[in-house]
């Protein structure tokens, strides 16, 4: 299972999904409405280094972050 976290403004607790990449992972997040909305706009971490690439494997206790974008000053 992959560990899920939402940082922010985003409201969501963990969640332990099952995935082999960080594009499936993506589909089984756009299922809840509420994030489909964030997904677009938020940058990821997999186990604290930041990735892009959607054909990242995953591996059992990976812990992947969604970070929405902050502005400040």
């Amino acid at each position: 299972m992959i560990r899920v976290e939402f940082l922010g403004p985003i409201g969501k607790g963990p969640v332990e999904v099952k995935a082999n990449t960080l594009a499936e992972l993506s589909e089984r997040l756009k299922e809840d409405k509420a994030l489909a909305d964030w997904l677009p706009k938020c940058a990821v971490a997999l186990n604290d280094a930041m990735v892009s690439d959607l054909q990242t494997h995953l591996k059992t206790g990976d812990r992947v972050t969604i970070l929405p974008p902050v502005c400040g000053g």
